[in-house]
């Protein structure tokens, strides 16, 4: 279910203070129930790409059209990425955060890595030529006594190019790419009661 901005914003995750120059482009609750504890296991889906293979045939053809976009025009190439085009943004972090765990690594060929994990918030960026992004997890009670997840992206365009590139997806990401990909984390926290290991 998509959700307002507020529910990213009201809530007092230390993303805002690290990321207060990106635009907060969307705010999903995820299907995810759990106990107060179950953070990492949600996390270690993600980074071990479980989280976001979509079952749906059209989400995974939008996917492999935009990989093979970004190698003609060159998108992804490695000197656009977080520590080529754009700083990681560890090197904005306060003391406390880099002292503690910066969370799991993805899978190898993975374009996202991971920033900083707390007790209820993982943050994990991307960086290519169009744009510089940030998804973020946070561990949410519900009203139900128990908790989920929430997925929040932080975008930062690059240029004309970026923000073209975000308002052409944006209908695309929201009609059929989030909604299968927000399916297929469901399926995935049901299957693995278990945090998988990256690799």
């Amino acid at each position: 279910m998509r959700l307002p901005a507020t529910a990213h914003t009201s809530r007092p995750w230390r993303i805002h203070e690290i990321a207060d120059d990106f635009t907060l482009e969307d705010v999903w609750a995820l299907p995810t129930p759990g106990g107060p504890d179950e953070l990492d296991r949600l996390v270690r889906l993600f980074a071990a790409g479980r989280a976001a293979q979509p079952s749906s045939a059209v989400p995974r053809f939008l996917f492999a059209v935009r990989w093979q976009l970004g190698k003609l025009f060159g998108w992804d190439r490695p000197d656009a990425g977080v520590g080529g085009r754009v700083p990681t943004l560890r090197d904005r972090l306060p003391e406390d955060l880099l002292a503690g765990p910066r969370g799991p690594a993805f899978k190898s060929g993975d374009p996202f890595s991971s920033v900083y994990q707390t007790h209820d918030e993982w943050a994990a960026e991307l960086a290519n030529k169009t744009v510089h992004a940030v998804l973020h997890i946070g561990w949410v009670p519900d009203e139900s006594d128990g908790h989920h997840g929430q997925m929040a992206i932080l975008v930062k365009p690059n240029g004309r190019l970026g923000t073209l590139y975000m308002a052409a997806i944006r209908p695309l990401r929201h009609l059929g790419v989030y909604p299968a990909m927000i399916r297929s984390i469901g399926d995935q926290w049901k299957a693995n009661p278990t945090a998988p290991t990256a690799s």
